[in-house]
């Protein structure tokens, strides 16, 4: 007996230091008296407060989802109430009791029970028509399990009661009426169906209720009956202009707009738009490369013709300010298409387009620097691209690159960060630094020489691309990687092992 009484003090000991019952001598008991109480706080050097055991935060989670799932239940009656409470079969104007008992159960127990009539079910919904028709009895109990949201139930059921069901729909919300046709669709209730389609094809989505929309008739496949509700996010291959032609027209447009500010507004609406992820599972029409190299060529042109008319001498030509303001406007086309090429990874062309463009680099040195410096940013552009490795060339364009516009880059340079709020000085000079880097030694050597005499001439007028003059340095005079022919022939030696 000792022993029993020693094994079971064993036991509750556990018990008590696991947490699993709490320790009678210091559990507070409501009849003690206050006094024996203390308020003070504990002294600094008095252990933390001991942390809930596993068991009590298992059942105050269970407390707080009984407590949410009493106040979803009252909610939910209170729903139902207010339902019942305008219901047309409980109108007295019907003048009998409805002769079918029907009960609409949820997968959680809640159910709610109403007294309709046999002869509207019958009219209106094919499949209560089909339940009911076996049963020759003069009444019916009806139940229905397992429903996703009893509310929508019962509306539906008085929706059958409805003559004007697009009245009774106006102002519901869409996430309403697509759980209404959703058990319209399940009961075959044909007139509902029509009518929260309606409802659906008329008012305005928000982004979100679209993807529901989409997702939602997708699931009941009405077929047909949905065709016009989704004319508004999706057209007949048939009547719908290719993808293509509609981005070269919004695209024309931009370039070629009068309001300076609107094309800015456009042209950062349209990079946005065209930056946007589609879903990995959906086809995404996209602007092509064509259409974006045949507006580069378009943009040329257009420099090329500006710059000659610039250039000429004959008084009959048009103002010359006109012409200057239009080189900018164009130049900065093309910096938004070269932008545009180089975030779809198409701009690989594009650089030894640029590259090629001699005539054009001849006449941009006749122009003054306040009017040609924007035709300098794309050549920037370009290499601060080609120093982040977002443009894949062959050294061949590359040099090509810097011999045809490097020289237009230094001139322009000093205008460039004054005049240019969007120009990041010390962007562009890393972007020139690694494209020279990514050059050949000799062609690095060349180049960073006439750098450094223009530098101690020019100062902080010129770029500033020290990094990549002392990465040549320490490539050319210190580390001294050189390349060694090897003109030993391989041997290979075969020997065999005695088994």
């Amino acid at each position: 007996m000792a022993a029993d009484n020693i094994l079971k003090s064993r036991q509750v000991s556990t018990m008590i230091k696991q947490g699993f019952i709490s320790d009678p001598t210091i559990t507070f008991s409501p009849s003690r008296p206050l006094s024996r109480v203390s308020l003070s706080p504990p002294p600094p050097s008095a252990s933390p407060s001991k942390s809930p055991t596993l068991f009590e935060m298992m059942s105050e989670e269970q407390s707080r989802e009984s407590r949410h799932s009493d106040v979803a239940r009252r909610k939910l009656q209170d729903q139902v109430a207010r339902v019942l409470a305008d219901a047309p079969f409980r109108d007295p104007a019907w003048g009998e009791f409805g002769d079918v008992k029907l009960t609409v159960a949820s997968r959680d127990g809640f159910k709610v029970s109403m007294d309709v009539h046999r002869r509207v079910l019958v009219e209106q919904s094919r499949f209560f028509a089909e339940k009911l028709r076996r049963d020759g009895a003069v009444s019916h109990s009806v139940e229905i399990c397992d429903c996703d949201d009893v509310e929508i139930y019962v509306e539906t059921v008085v929706l059958m009661y409805c003559e004007d069901l697009r009245k009774r729909l106006m102002g519901e919300e869409v996430s309403k009426v697509l759980g209404l046709l959703k058990v319209s669709a399940a009961i075959m209730f044909d007139a509902g169906i029509i009518s929260c389609l309606e409802f659906l094809e008329a008012v305005p989505w928000s982004e979100d209720e679209e993807e529901k929309v989409v997702s939602h008739l997708g699931q009941l496949q009405l077929h047909d009956s949905v065709a016009e509700v989704l004319q508004r996010v999706s057209a007949e291959p048939s009547t719908s202009t290719r993808p293509d032609d509609i981005f070269l027209r919004l695209l024309t447009g931009i370039l070629q707009a009068k309001d300076d500010k609107a094309r800015r507004e456009m042209k950062t609406l349209i990079s946005r738009l065209l930056r946007d992820e589609a879903p990995d599972n959906s086809d995404r029409h996209d602007v092509s490369k064509d259409t974006l190299y045949h507006l580069c060529h378009r943009c040329l042109s257009s420099l090329v013709l500006c710059l000659s008319e610039a250039t000429c001498t004959d008084e009959s030509i048009r103002d010359r300010g006109a012409i200057m303001s239009e080189i900018a406007r164009e130049a900065d086309n093309m910096q938004w298409i070269v932008n545009i090429l180089i975030d779809k990874k198409m701009g690989e062309d594009f650089v030894k387009l640029w590259a090629d463009q001699k005539e054009l680099a001849v006449l941009h040195s006749k122009i003054p620097t306040m009017y040609r410096h924007e035709i300098s940013k794309i050549t920037a552009q370009l290499c601060i691209a080609i120093g982040r490795g977002h443009l894949l060339v062959p050294k061949d364009t590359r040099f090509s690159l810097l011999s045809t516009w490097l020289e237009a880059l230094y001139e322009d340079f000093a205008w460039m960060r004054r005049a240019c709020r969007s120009v990041d000085k010390k962007l562009v000079e890393d972007g020139l630094s690694q494209t020279i880097l990514t050059l050949p030694l000799p062609q690095q050597q060349a180049i960073l020489l006439t750098w450094f005499d223009r530098f101690l001439n020019k100062g902080d007028d010129c770029p500033n691309i020290q990094r990549a003059f002392e990465v040549w340095w320490r490539r050319a005079f210190i580390r001294q990687y050189v390349s060694e022919h090897d003109n030993s022939q391989l041997q290979i030696t075969v020997c065999d092992y005695p088994n």
